[in-house]
């Protein structure tokens, strides 16, 4: 198993500041800036299934300005982050969030793979239940 150092922890910690810094500003544009796509989502549906998409950046800007809207300024938000490092240029980040919306709290429970490219890390796949509403279920076989 590969095992980070200290320098390596920063940058992905570094990485969801400046994430978390825009999402507060719903610069939308901006965090699409830090994706590569096609961007894979792992979700479920309605049905009980699981499904997976790819966004492209259009479809990724126009799913995030309907879940932040304007930005994140207005929620508390407390998120516990742990990497998962598969090797210096792939981490899987767990993240346990509590988000209090108009005093009502609620937990989320996710993941994130951050790829390192030229320019540094970047957002690749969304592993979040909740997403798929609407979409067709995953194909069993």
């Amino acid at each position: 198993m590969y095992q980070p150092g200290n320098e390596e922890l920063k940058s992905v910690e570094e990485w969801f500041t400046e994430y978390d810094t825009l999402a507060e500003q719903g610069a939308i544009e901006r965090l699409a800036d830090l994706a590569v796509f096609p961007m894979n989502l792992a979700t479920d549906v309605p049905e009980g299934y699981a499904t997976v998409r790819q966004w492209t950046r259009p479809e990724y800007i126009e799913a995030m300005k309907d879940a932040m809207g304007s930005g994140t300024a207005g929620l508390e938000l407390e998120s516990k982050r742990t990497p998962h490092f598969l090797s210096p240029n792939l981490v899987v980040v767990e993240t346990e969030a509590t988000m209090t919306i108009e005093g009502r709290r609620q937990s989320m429970h996710y993941a994130d793979l951050l790829v390192r490219t030229e320019d540094g890390w970047a957002f690749q796949t969304m592993i979040q239940a909740g997403w798929g509403h609407g979409w067709p279920s995953a194909k069993r076989g």
